[in-house]
């Protein structure tokens, strides 16, 4: 990996020194190259003569660049650039190649994501190939003096002569080479293993690279260009559709299924099926061989640690602190009702003090005396009084007095606190409601305008006395619904405790006639409530045969609703007659309250019926254990328990490969699984042959009898027998077809151009920069490598 930054003016920098134009030199000043990378700086470069040339084999998964005449590449990296910030400094940063983890965290790479120079095999993006070429030539070990040697690039099939001229100038006006040649990365490999004896003169070649597929034949050790076919399939397509499988099999482990983690997995476990759907059938019985060729990847995983059970000293000292803290909190508690028994008690002793003081004043100074005290009446005194007394009587845990007592108390307590209430409007006075402690008005006679205003005072007084009288009513009646409420409670439960003792006195009479008479009951309830339900769904009517529960709209209707209907059918037609004269007669506003009453007489009679449906149900849970309640009428004792959550087990961080081991390598041979309508591989050979401009039956045998096959996507187990077979069900019977790969289907490409290269011949086959300049891009569209020298 490669870290570089795109600022300018520090100690230490590296720059290129060949300037060719005043653009070239503007650029070349901005240039910045501090590289941070796990690939080691080769320093023989200066070793080596200029006239031994570069070899790059530029492809759209990995970069490979070396020396002519070596058999291996001196550096090899993935051909992606990102540029994230840092999180310190917000500088933005170039990083070339595989990410490292490490490194990562200390940049922001949420906006910016690894981007590659290709597009379906072809450079279009050659700022980002800037980036590769100038982290390329310096691992290499290049100074600052510039790239002095020949440079043997590799290209895809028929390349767009505008990216081989923007690759040229890239490489003439920026790193100075003295000359290039443009290559086919398939034809380099297949004339370095035809070389070593694996393919023939006259033959096919087939490359499923990394983003597309090519097919070319080869006729006396020169491709066909004429014949070539190919397909936006690749590589790059069978991983993702791999990670897009096992993000939905696996949502909660998408983090740890990474790029480059699918990729290792594609290539370890993943197969070319001899037939997809006999594969798939095999999968989809579940049989032995089935289970074989499953494959198992286990995430890491740390088993919780097991707890033992606690001994018996560790019991007992947890009893023991937990009786410690329940006398601590009972002793808290006890101090709290102590004192609240003397506040309630001192409290109590103050009133008494008070009334005994207030029977001692005379009647003139009552009023003076309340407004010293803060009470406003003698009753408001005794109410506090029986308050406290009460709270005092639960604070000591006292019983209560007797039921009549406290009606009476209550009683006269309403009519205390609620004055106003028996008094008629018109009697209202305005001392009733006048505050003891207001000073009263004063009594002035000079003037007209201040009677005005105590008329005024007046009318208003009689109003705030209404309101007061309304506010009381309220009051009252809301204390006494409540009361009437809570006596109705204690009602139905002694009711509940007299059937329940009547029904258990009948049982133990007779416990056999019992159950079956609550069964009965039971039954008798369901129906009853059932029946009542049918009726508010479906209504009274019948259609034909259909008692309940009818298709048609009528059924749909429940009986209040067709009621409605009724009347108002029946009043359109009486009216429709003649003159529209409804509403004239007081009876013909009946129907509207006719029509406004709804099914809800029985709703009372309903609610009972439930409730004792619940009661016999209960009742029969308790006599008949084998007694299961209807649930769609017994309403839920409780609610559903939540789920409990299972701790995660080895088996939860595991992976299984099943059917994707065959299922993505397949898009290869079909690609319409992905949406591509494009020809497989198989099909591809067909097309190729005839294309070729020469239709020569001997040819096209020995085109089929040599079938070389290169490339990363080669490496997939199954992949000669199955491109074999494909290719003789679209060939004659009898064709000979022979299918070969090739001895390194990942380094052959580069192998192949090193050969190239050294050979002395080479310099006839490249352009120089020189030519460039004085023929430009319509040279580079005639330029074409001839591969036999």
């Amino acid at each position: 990996m490669v870290c570089f930054c795109s600022q300018l003016n520090r100690p230490g920098q590296r720059h290129w020194s060949i300037i060719f134009s005043t653009a070239s030199r503007e650029r070349l000043k901005k240039k910045k190259m501090p590289f941070i990378s796990k690939i080691k700086r080769q320093t023989d470069y200066n070793l080596f003569p200029s006239s031994t040339p570069i070899v790059i084999d530029n492809g759209a998964s990995y970069f490979r660049i070396g020396w002519a005449g070596e058999t291996e590449p001196r550096v090899i990296f993935r051909n992606i650039v990102q540029r994230p910030r840092h999180k310190t400094t917000g500088e933005t940063v170039s990083i070339v190649g595989d990410h490292d983890p490490a490194l990562l965290k200390y940049f922001d790479c949420t906006r910016s994501g690894p981007r590659s120079a290709f597009d379906n095999d072809v450079v279009y993006q050659f700022e980002i190939m800037e980036y590769i070429l100038d982290f390329a030539f310096d691992r290499l070990g290049a100074n600052g003096s510039g790239i002095d040697h020949p440079v043997l690039i590799t290209e895809c099939v028929c390349n767009p002569v505008h990216s081989r001229s923007k690759m040229a100038e890239l490489l003439f006006e920026t790193y100075g080479v003295p000359s290039v040649a443009f290559g086919v990365d398939t034809a380099f490999s297949y004339k370095y293993n035809q070389q070593h004896g694996i393919c023939g003169q006259d033959g096919l070649a087939i490359c499923p690279g990394f983003s597309t597929t090519h097919v070319i034949p080869f006729v006396g050790g020169e491709p066909v260009y004429r014949g070539s076919c190919r397909t936006n399939i690749g590589g790059y397509h069978v991983t993702d559709y791999l990670k897009q499988l096992l993000s939905l099999k696996y949502p909660h482990h998408m983090a740890r299924l990474t790029w480059e983690k699918v990729e290792d997995l594609k290539m370890e476990h993943c197969y070319i099926a001899p037939d997809y759907f006999s594969e798939a059938r095999l999968f989809q019985k579940g049989t032995k061989e089935a289970e074989d060729k499953t494959r198992c990847w286990q995430l890491p995983w740390v088993p919780p640690p097991t707890e033992e059970p606690p001994s018996e000293e560790e019991i007992a000292r947890k009893a023991a602190i937990k009786e410690r803290q329940g006398q601590r909190l009972r002793e808290m508690a006890e101090a709290k009702r102590s004192s609240r028994i003397n506040e309630l008690e001192n409290e109590l002793h103050g009133l008494g003090f008070l009334l005994r003081q207030l029977e001692q004043v005379e009647a003139n100074d009552i009023p003076s005396f309340l407004s010293a005290t803060g009470y406003v009446s003698k009753q408001e005194i005794e109410s506090s009084l029986a308050k406290v007394t009460q709270s005092l009587r639960k604070a000591k845990g006292e019983p209560k007095s007797e039921q009549a007592e406290v009606e009476e108390k209550t009683e006269a307590s309403m009519n205390e606190k609620y004055p106003l209430i028996h008094i008629p409007d018109n009697m209202l006075t305005s001392e009733q409601v006048l505050n003891p402690k207001e000073p009263k008005l004063k009594k002035k006679k000079k003037k007209c305008i201040i009677i005005a205003i105590v008329i005024k005072l007046l009318l208003a007084m009689v109003s705030i006395q209404l309101k007061e009288k309304r506010r009381q009513i309220f009051l009252k009646t809301t204390t006494e619904g409540r009361q009437r409420a809570k006596q109705k409670r204690v009602e139905e439960g002694l009711e509940r405790e007299r059937k329940n003792q009547e029904d258990e006195e009948r049982r133990l009479e007779n416990p056999e006639l019992y159950a079956e008479q609550m069964r009965a009951k039971y039954k008798e309830l369901s129906e009853r409530i059932d029946q009542r339900k049918r009726l508010k769904t479906n209504g009274s009517h019948t259609n034909g045969n259909n008692t309940s529960g009818g298709v048609g709209r009528g059924e749909r209707l429940n009986a209040a609703q067709r009621e409605r209907m009724r009347l108002l059918t029946t009043a359109a037609f009486d009216r429709g007659k003649g003159e529209d004269t409804f509403g004239a007669k007081d009876e013909d506003w009946q129907l509207y309250k006719l029509m406004s009453r709804d099914n809800d007489d029985d709703d009372e009679g309903a609610e009972a019926d439930e409730a004792e449906l619940a009661r016999v149900s209960s009742r029969l849970q308790e006599i008949d254990p084998k007694f299961v309640p209807k649930q769609e009428l017994v309403p839920p004792q409780s609610a559903a328990e939540a789920p409990r959550l299972r701790p995660l087990t080895k088996e939860d961080f595991q992976i299984v490969l099943g059917v994707e081991r065959f299922r993505c390598p397949e898009i290869l041979y079909h690609p319409n699984l992905v949406g591509i309508d494009q020809v497989g591989l198989d099909e591809m050979t067909g097309v190729s042959i005839r294309r070729l401009p020469s239709k020569d039956e001997d040819l096209e045998q020995r085109l089929t009898s040599s079938i070389f096959m290169t490339g990363g996507c080669c490496l997939f187990p199954g992949m000669s027998q199955r491109l074999e077979a494909g290719i003789r069900m679209i060939r004659p019977c009898g064709a000979p077809i022979n299918v070969v790969r090739a001895l390194d289907p990942v380094l052959d490409a580069w192998r192949g151009a090193s050969l190239y290269a050294a050979k002395l011949q080479f310099t006839e086959q490249t352009f120089t920069r020189m030519d460039y300049y004085e023929k430009g891009e319509d040279w580079l569209r005639r330029y074409q490598l001839r591969y036999t020298l």
